[in-house]
């Protein structure tokens, strides 16, 4: 639609950006130092058997998909506390393509902010990581 053209009964959709960037030497110094009771608490399975290989490459992939949580909770934008890190998943498809998936709270508040759809992308190079996550949003119904 162009020039404000479109179906008056409809919402408006609204952008949300989030991004975050990781240290990965900061990833390996959890995983070295608290080992898999940080993986636990972070990544699902899903995301942990993504990230298979050598530590490095194990780190790097980690640390983006941290990047990709934190970019999440900027662009749900919680009140008080945040959501659990694993009812924040990045979900990994054959293709290598990435998509999010929100379980528990994190999917209470996005569908609080009439979040309609989450889009994410993931690089890492060298010692960081990072993530951009886009979501698109309704507006909320005019007040009063």
């Amino acid at each position: 639609m162009a020039d404000g053209e479109g179906d008056e009964g409809t919402m408006a959709q609204r952008v949300r950006v989030g991004t975050d960037i990781t240290a990965i030497p900061d990833v390996i110094a959890s995983i070295e130092r608290f080992g898999d009771r940080y993986l636990d608490r972070l990544f699902t399975e899903h995301e942990r058997a993504s990230c298979a290989g050598p530590p490095e490459v194990a780190a790097a992939g980690l640390a983006a998909r941290f990047a990709a949580k934190e970019a999440v909770v900027k662009v749900l934008r919680p009140a008080g506390a945040r959501p659990a890190w694993r009812s924040i998943e990045v979900r990994r498809a054959p293709s290598g393509a990435c998509d999010l998936a929100l379980t528990g709270e994190a999917a209470r508040l996005a569908s609080e902010a009439g979040v309609t759809d989450l889009g994410v992308s993931l690089t890492h190079e060298g010692n960081i990581a990072v993530a951009v996550v886009v979501a698109l949003h309704d507006d909320p119904p005019p007040c009063g």
